[in-house]
This record gives structure tokens, sequence and C-alpha cells, in this order.
């Protein structure tokens, strides 16, 4: 099959046509119809390319590579010549470059040095559906530069499975939208009956030998998560009778560049190549028939315990699985066997999470922000993230030094931290490392904070303390422990039983070699001195506390595990940690559990113990000191401390015998207010007092009486503690001189006189009347007696509002409830007579 037979080609003349009309186009073609080769191409052959060089995002380095040498191929030319390539540390490319192929974070970068983007005449976006994080914010800036200084840049998006009209939306109305069907076969897929424990390269090999005995056609595709598991899948399919006559080939991003063209070249002989998810949609593979899919990924998500991102296994959505399934059905009929159950594939998620919504971003915003664009909320996003997303990265950036903590600008240092290509903490921690000489060690600690802790939790005592024992070592740093573990594993292979007596978990050990390794290249490139050499602890310890200066933490006493956390956090130091002694700590991992109460447990993990005078040297700006008033409940006094904070981290306290009054006055009133001082004077009088004054306000408007609210009644008594600072000075002052003051002297009276505490009865009693601040009618409780002689409901505030009249017999129970009181005298009370004068004839009865 020639290029020209591929799908894609069905569509050029309109995509071409479309792109002469609009400056943007969406490219909606299925995996395998050669869009990511032949559109570059067609813009270059077609003189759609004369404006500047094409360049072409993808999500994946290995991809970026490999589709770099298959155009090169096609067209004939050497790669770094007309077609090239650049991912993160090796730029095949050169000023005669027509075509380049690079990942996304690749040419974010490069708008920071080229903000015109001058030289580059498209950008398309390859694999778009996959939403990468990076993907979503250079589109945005493309975008941007298109609008603003570059109109003549042609922006096309290219996706196998897209939401097209939401993307359309956002792109603008004017961009066309071309669609090509593809050209698929059927692809029969089959789950396991039932879910298996055994490891996920076992089941793979055992159904791959079942499907040669069934005698299935063509070359087998496996999908693994990673390169350990790729590699443990090779080394099953060789060793197995059914693989004679096979090649069997791994395909991940670790391997050599000959190795990776080696699993996509075409063979006499049938092939299985074991792939991560980079032949999900990135790659075409000719000749596969049968997937056999493992069900996993790495997936990147933020990991709110440790602060930043991890690339864990976890399961794919259905959308991934789908479009595995699909590599079955290219070129003929196909198989696709999942290694989970249907029950399974139901509960897995429809699409996976936008990265923008899983990831940290720091990374990103620094980014931006290097790029003048100072206001992140109002960027153009294609999907906005979580408000609460923004506010931990910016949080984190200012903690970090790489921005300005009052006006969020970035400082000299953040652009210093963007040069290394990782998460800013360890970019943080890398230049760290290079002033104290210690780069090497710092680049270990970093591979172990990126998976799962080496160590096994639980093991009991004994366990920890053998380990102690063995590995031995400071006890300052709970890295230290982790290091010389992964050190111990990894002179040992890794083996099992081995690491197992020491609580070491080897799956996990051997996962950090790589990431250690890729550590160390990523110092290497940025020039710093990588080679291992004697160093103290000390300043590995600082490189730490630069990496997570947020998790800070001191100790609230020396008794217990409870700490106070920098930005308003309290939680408890882990009780696994081998720092017992520092007052003052920072944690690698914070992990936050919602208790019964819905309240957060905050447990602080990877402790390691800093010193005050190490923030001093590292972060001078961040010290203040202050006066804080507080109230002493055991002296139920009010008293004042100088506190020394680090942020907002209080590292000392100091009584002193100056106290604020204002703020004293305020915490005297706050504790009356919710009635841990209890005030002589303040008795129900006072509170039917403020009942009254805003019945009055209410009914009658004209009398201009204000009403209270409560916070003018917190006024008020802080108003009436003001130059105390203990409740032995207010518990006995007159109360009722502050509490009438916040009425005139014309309007004193109005309150006895429109809303009487009592009222004068023809008995010569005086009733006493109820005010409810719900807003429920005044009430007049009394006996029967008492009411003889009054022949009409009384009212009150100028006769507007009736009261609410309880009638009591003798014994003071309630007999009648009323508002009219002549309807009872003539109605009710003839019966009520007769019933009580015989149970009552001592009574006085009319």
């Amino acid at each position: 099959m020639t290029n020209r037979d591929l799908p894609i080609y069905q569509i050029e003349e309109d995509f071409l046509a479309a792109l002469g009309v609009s400056k943007r186009v969406i490219v909606h073609a299925p995996t395998g119809s050669g869009k990511s080769t032949q559109v570059p191409q067609m813009l270059l052959e077609r003189g759609l390319a004369d404006n500047g060089q094409v360049m072409i995002l993808q999500p994946r380095r290995l991809a970026t590579r490999m589709l770099a040498a298959r155009v090169a191929s096609e067209r004939r030319v050497r790669v770094g010549d007309e077609v090239g390539y650049q991912i993160r540390f090796e730029d095949y490319s050169g000023s005669q470059t027509r075509i380049k192929f690079v990942t996304e974070g690749i040419l974010l970068r490069q708008m920071l040095s080229n903000p015109r983007l001058d030289g580059i005449g498209t950008v398309i976006f390859d694999e778009f559906h996959e939403r990468h994080l990076y993907g979503d914010i250079t589109l945005a800036r493309a975008l941007q530069i298109q609008e603003s200084i570059r109109p003549d840049l042609q922006i096309i998006v290219m996706s196998a499975t897209l939401a097209v009209e939401e993307l359309r939306e956002y792109l603008g109305a004017s961009t066309k939208v071309i669609s090509s069907e593809g050209r698929t076969f059927p692809v029969e897929v089959s789950y396991l009956r039932k879910a298996d424990e055994s490891p996920v390269w076992d089941q793979a090999c055992e159904e791959f030998e079942r499907l040669v005995a069934s005698g299935v056609e063509g070359d087998f595709l496996v999908f693994m998560p990673g390169a350990y598991e790729i590699n443990r899948t090779v080394q099953m399919i060789q060793a197995s009778r059914s693989a004679k006559g096979f090649l069997v080939l791994p395909l991940h991003g670790e391997l050599q560049p000959r190795d990776q063209d080696a699993a996509v070249a075409r063979y006499e002989a049938r092939k299985v190549v074991v792939s991560t998810n980079v032949a999900e949609t990135s790659l075409t593979i000719d000749g596969v028939r049968v997937v056999i899919d493992g069900g996993l990924a790495r997936i990147p998500k933020y990991d709110p315990q440790r602060g930043i991102n991890t690339l864990l296994i976890e399961k794919i959505s259905r959308a991934s699985a789908d479009q595995r399934t699909g590599r079955a059905g290219r070129t003929a009929p196909g198989i696709c066997l999942r290694l989970w159950t249907e029950a399974d594939h139901r509960s897995r998620p429809e699409q996976e999470i936008p990265e923008i919504n899983r990831l940290d971003l720091s990374e990103v915003i620094l980014t931006l922000k290097a790029a003048d664009i100072e206001d992140i909320r109002t960027f153009r996003w294609l999907e906005s993230p979580k408000p609460q997303l923004l506010d931990r990265a910016e949080t984190l950036l200012k903690d970090l030094g790489a921005l300005e903590s009052a006006t969020g600008h970035i400082t000299p240092l953040g652009r210093r931290m963007l040069s290394f290509p990782v998460h800013p903490r360890y970019a943080r921690m890398l230049l760290a490392a290079q002033d104290y000489h210690c780069v090497y060690p710092v680049a270990l600690i970093a591979a172990l904070t990126q998976g799962r802790n080496i160590l096994l939790r639980g093991g009991g005592k004994e366990m920890r303390e053998n380990r102690e024992d063995i590995l031995g070592g400071s006890a300052e740093s709970d890295f230290f422990m982790l290091m010389r573990a992964w050190t111990f594993a990894d002179k040992r292979g890794y083996h099992i039983d081995t690491c197992r007596k020491l609580g070491i978990h080897a799956q996990s050990a051997r996962q950090v070699r790589p990431l250690f390794e890729h550590f160390l290249r990523i110092a290497k490139e940025e020039g710093l001195d990588t080679e291992p050499g004697p160093t103290n602890d000390e300043v590995i310890q600082k490189c730490i506390l630069t990496g997570f200066i947020d998790h800070l933490a001191i100790r609230l006493d020396a008794s217990s595990h409870r700490c106070q956390i920098v930005h308003g956090r309290k939680g408890n130091l882990s009780r696994d940690s081998i720092v017992t002694h520092s007052p003052l700590v920072v944690a690698a991992e914070v992990q936050e559990i919602e208790g019964r109460d819905r309240e957060l447990n905050v447990s602080l993990e990877i402790i390691t113990a800093v010193k005050e005078e190490w923030l001093r040297e590292i972060f001078p700006q961040d010290f203040s000191e202050d006066m804080e008033t507080i109230f002493d409940a055991i002296q139920r006094r009010v008293t004042s401390v100088r506190r020394k904070l680090f942020k907002d981290l209080p590292l000392s306290l100091k009584k002193t015998d100056e106290v604020d009054k204002d703020g004293a006055a305020r915490i005297l009133a706050l504790e009356v207010l919710k009635k841990n001082l209890i005030l002589h004077e303040w008795t129900d009088e006072v509170n039917q007092w403020f009942i009254r004054v805003n019945f009055l306000a209410k009914n009658c408007p004209e009398l201009g009486i204000a009403a209270l609210a409560k916070e003018d009644i917190a006024a008020l008594i802080e108003q009436f503690c003001y130059g105390a600072v203990s409740y032995k000075e207010i518990k006995d002052k007159p109360l009722w001189p502050i509490l009438r003051s916040w009425l005139n002297s014309s309007q004193l009276p109005l309150i006895d006189k429109y809303a009487p505490e009592r009222l004068e009865l023809p008995s010569g009693k005086r009733g006493k009347i109820e005010y409810f601040g719900d807003g429920t009618t005044p009430k007049l409780s009394t006996t029967i007696q008492n009411l003889f002689g009054l022949k009409a409901t009384p009212s009150i505030a100028m006769g507007r509002v009736p009261l609410l009249v309880e009638i009591l017999a003798p014994n003071q129970r309630p007999v009648q409830v009323t508002q009219d009181l002549t309807g009872f005298w003539t109605e009710h009370y003839p019966k009520l007579k007769a019933e009580l004068s015989r149970r009552y004839p001592r009574h006085e009865w009319q």
C-alpha cells in the first residue's frame, strides 16, 4: 500500500481548502488513517508551509522520534535535515528543517525565548484527545499569538476521538472541521471469566499460548504499563514453546532508539510487540491482528500527600481500552483479549480526567508567569482548572521563592528553576544541591519521592529495630533510612526474600533506579556536578527543606506527636518516623484523612529534622514578629505574647506585660458572648431589653430607634470591656449605662412607654410582658382574676400590636390563650367560670 492509499488522503482537498479559508482547522480522523505522518507532508507539497516551519506537537517522546524517522524515511532524507525532531535533551533539527516533531513542553518553553514564534508557520496539535496539560496550555498560547501578533500562523488540531463541537466553540466560529471515516475491520472483544490475581505478565503469556494454539493469524500487540512489566512479559513469552517462530520485541520510552525502531519494523517472521500505551494512538504497528490488553497504564496524577505529580500504575478508562482494541482491526478482522472481567470494565470511567484537573499546575503556572501572563485566572483555558488547584500551585511557588509573595511576579530564582524540566520542588532542590555540592544524593531523594514508599508499613517494632540495626546511620531524616534501604536492595539485586526481611518492598525499590538516573541526567544536562562524593547530612537536610518548605512543622510539645504546620494547619507526626527529637521538622508527605466527624486528620510522613538558623539562611524574607493577644482560660485574663513567625508558623512565644487595650476588649467581649464569662448584671432583663429595642424599631420606625444586630451587641459589650484585662474587672461592673448608650436621652423613655416591660392591670397588679427574638407576638401572662375589668385586648407599640394574652388559672396553669379578650369574656368565660369556681371556691369570680 502506498501513502496515497491511506484514508487521510480521502479528505486531502477538503482539508487544504479549509486551511486556505481559515487559519484554524480541526482534523478528526481515526488512529491508523495516516494523519500524523501525511498532514505535515501535504502542507509542504502543496505550498502551505512557505511561511515557516511545520511543527507537530506529540504527547510522547518515543512517538515524536519515531514519527520523525518515519516521515524522513518516506521523504528519503536524513533525520535532522528537512525532517527533524526535538525532545528533552535531544534536538535533531536545524535551519533547514521544514517539518519538526516536538513534545508539547518543548514548544511552550520555546514560546518564552521566541514569543512571536518567528520561523514557525504551522503548529499541529496531534492526538489532542488525550488532553495532556502542556497541549492545553500551548494551544491557548498559540491562539493568543495568532490573534495578537501572528495572524498568518496556521493552527491545526488533530485527533482520533474528540469532542469536536466543544473544541470548535473554543477555537472560534471560523474554525473548519474536516472528518475522515478511516478504514477499520471488526474486532472480537473478550474478557476474563473471573478476576485473576496472578502477575499480569503471567496472564498475558498464558493467553498468548492459548491464542496461538487456537490458530489465530497475524502479529500480536500486548499492552503493559511500564518497562519492568514489559521486560517480564517478554521473558515469559520468549520462554514459551508457543513463541517458536515469533520475534518478541519490547517497545517503551527507556529503550535505545535502535531497539524502538526494531519493534515497529516489518519482518518475514511473525512478531509479538509488548508496549506501553505509546502504541495506543501515536504509533501504528503494521500487521497486528491480535491485541492482549493488560488494562493498566502509568497515569500522571497529582498526589496531595507528596505535593507532587506522580506516575503510578492505574486502570485505564473504557475509551483507552477501545483505542487499544482498534489496533487489532487496521488491516483485517482481529481479536482483542482484555485481561479483566466484563464487570470490571463496566466500573471503569468512560474517559480519563483531563490532566488540567488531575495534575499539579505549579510548573505550568511558573512558565506562564515567565511569559508575562500575570492573571492566570483569566488565561484562555480550554477547561478552567479548579480554583483550589490554582491557589495551591501559586502558594507552593511563593513558598519555594519562585514567585514574589506580595505581587505574584516571577523572581530571578523562579527563572533559574525554569531551566530544569522537572517539577519546581526538584528544580529548587537541585539548585540548592549544586550550591551545597550534594547533587548525587539529592537526585536519589527526588527519585525516592516519586513512587510508593519502598519501606513496608507494619511488621512491628521488632522489624523496624532490626532494620535500623542492620542499616544503621543517621536518625536526622527518614530519607536517610530510605536511601540506605534502597542502596541495600540495589546491591542485592532487589532479591524479594532478602528485602522482605528488612521490610523493604523490592518491586518499589527496583523502580527507583531509572528515576534516579533520570534526575541525574537532567542535572548533568543543566551543568550540575553529578559525581558521587563525600558530603554531610546537614547540607542534604537543607536541600530537603528547600523543596518541602510548605510542609514545615513545629511540635506543640515535646511529649507528643502533635504539631502545627505552615498555612494554618495542624497534624500529627508519624509514629513510624526515626526522627524523634527535633522540635522543627519538614515532611515529604502530608496525608489528610477525613475522620468520622468529617474533620481532617492530618499525618506527616517521611520527616526530616531542620533548624531555625537554616530557615534564616535560606528564607530570611519569610521571618516576622508580632504581638498576639490571647485569653488564658485558667487565669481568666487576657495576656499578650510576642511571637516570632516563619510565614504564619509561630516558632517561639514570649509573654509580655504589654496588653493591647483594643485586643483585650475584643477578646473579653467574645468570651462574654460565648457565655464563658458570666456578667452578674447580664440577666434575662438585659436579653428582653435587646428584643424590646428591636421590636420598637420594627413596629414604630418613625421613632428613629436603630435596631440592634448581633454585631452591635458585640460592639457594646466590647465597649463595656474596654480598659479591662481580666474577668475580675468586669464581672460586677455596671452594665446598664453602656447598653442604654445605644439610645439618646429622648429615645430611652419611649422604650418603657411603647414596649413596656410590665402592664398595669385593673387589679392593681403589673403583668409581665414577654418579648420574643423571632418576631412572635409579645405575650402577657397573668391569672384570670387580674384581668377582671379589662374588657378589650391591650395593645403596645403605639396601639399597633395587640398582645397575646395567656390566661392562667389560680394554680398558674394556662387555661386560654387569645388575642380577642372581648370574645373570651362573652363566649368562653361563662363555661370556664363554672368549672374553675368549683375547683377554686375561695377565689373571687365575677
